[in-house]
């Protein structure tokens, strides 16, 4: 059973505001739909990012450089976690941002005493069950590759988190989050860029929200998931891919036998086999 909803403030807003991946897909998405909820957004990638523009400060920091996210979330309020590696890789790859790194994230978040963060995982946590199947945020996790099994560590890294310091996370396991859907697996994945920005805001500013997972999709004609640990957010989505139904199902479809036609996490997975190291 969903918690009740809990009132988040008319004009939500703190500080500072750190946002990670800013130089990202979603993450330039949101660096300017969030400059409205802080005083100081603080942004970040790997890279300099785009410079700063009035109110915020940018800042270069690899996520697997401990000393660098300790400075990085010093002064902060509140944390939008998107960095890391945002596809399937090789391990060797995945490994220092999306592991490392969220380890780091959090360690600097206990230092610190930043008590909010919203983490973007992903539907690939669970991306090996079937399409058609209906889940909720408590079965058990099924990655469906490198990247998903980084961000079910990422799931549990936050609950230990909350359970041992008390850090507060909303985990969004974001669905498929682009200007229109490409093929009928979005159909049901799509969430839009307005959608996922209510999301993220919610997940900042409810209070009381412990350690919760909900599912990032906009109101889709079908769904795979019970978002209704949700409700707990207040957050009911606006868009619905089902005005680009036509063009997408104009598409030919997948093959009777191809994975990505068969399980939730679509072409992921069937990504590689990658090469070992050093053989």
């Amino acid at each position: 059973m969903s918690r009740a909803v809990n009132n988040m403030p008319a004009s939500p807003r703190c500080h500072r505001l750190l946002l990670t991946g800013a130089a990202g897909n979603l993450g330039k998405v949101l660096r300017p739909r969030l400059r409205a909820h802080a005083d100081i957004l603080r942004v970040s990638d790997l890279v300099d990012p785009a410079p700063a523009e009035q109110g915020e400060e940018a800042v270069a920091c690899n996520l697997a450089d401990a000393a660098a996210v300790s400075e990085l979330i010093r002064g902060v309020d509140a944390i939008v976690h998107l960095g890391g590696v945002s596809v399937e890789r090789p391990f060797e790859e995945i490994l220092p941002a999306n592991v490392q790194g969220i380890y780091n994230v959090y360690e600097a978040a206990r230092l610190h005493g930043v008590n909010r963060v919203v983490f973007a995982s992903s539907n690939h946590v669970i991306g090996f069950y079937e399409q058609g199947h209906t889940l909720d945020a408590n079965v058990p996790l099924r990655p469906d590759g490198y990247y998903g099994l980084s961000k079910a560590y990422g799931e549990h890294l936050s609950r230990f988190y909350f359970d041992r310091y008390g850090i507060q996370t909303v985990c969004l396991r974001i669905g498929s989050s682009f200007p229109e859907p490409k093929d009928r697996r979005m159909m049901v994945t799509w969430l839009s860029y307005d959608d996922l920005t209510d999301l993220v805001v919610r997940s900042l500013f409810t209070p009381d929200v412990g350690h919760l997972i909900v599912y990032g999709a906009s109101a889709n004609r079908d769904t795979w998931w019970d978002n209704s640990g949700a409700a707990m957010l207040g957050f009911a989505p606006k868009d619905s891919s089902e005005r680009f139904r036509a063009q997408v199902e104009a598409q030919p479809p997948l093959p009777a036998d191809d994975p990505a036609g068969r399980y939730q996490g679509g072409a992921f997975v069937k990504a590689g086999p990658f090469p070992f190291p050093n053989t």
